[in-house]
């Protein structure tokens, strides 16, 4: 899976709530990925599953309880049918809650901005 950046997908979008308008920026993968939420504020870390991805955000559902704007770091777990690799691939990544839903079913739903990713060896 390539995450490059692109400017695809700009324009409006069609969430739960209805019509949102949001600058978005890469095509997203609707991508059901295990996320591990590191929260400054505690010494225990969340889980959660990615809902869609792309090089530039990912919407999140966990049950962390993260607020608009905050800074916020994570790590996805790539398993080897995405990356057409032997091993699964972590990549670390740093954000920006943007938005936030309700608790649901699933868990509370987040979407983060990815301001800087890297890639983790496997050691």
């Amino acid at each position: 899976m390539a995450l490059a950046r692109s400017k695809e997908g700009r324009g409006s979008s069609h969430g739960r709530g209805g019509i949102v308008s949001e600058a978005r920026t890469g095509k997203r993968f609707p991508l059901e990925l295990p996320i591990k939420i590191h929260k400054d504020d505690s010494s225990s870390d969340s889980k959660g599953i990615t809902g869609n991805l792309s090089a530039a955000g990912v919407y999140i559902r966990a049950d962390a309880a993260l607020e608009m704007g905050s800074p916020v770091e994570f790590e996805i777990t790539l398993p080897p049918e995405v990356t057409g690799g032997k091993e699964n691939v972590t990549i670390q990544c740093k954000g920006r809650v943007v938005r936030t839903d309700e608790a649901g079913n699933e868990g509370r739903g987040v979407a983060c901005v990815i301001d800087s990713y890297e890639f983790v060896r496997n050691s």
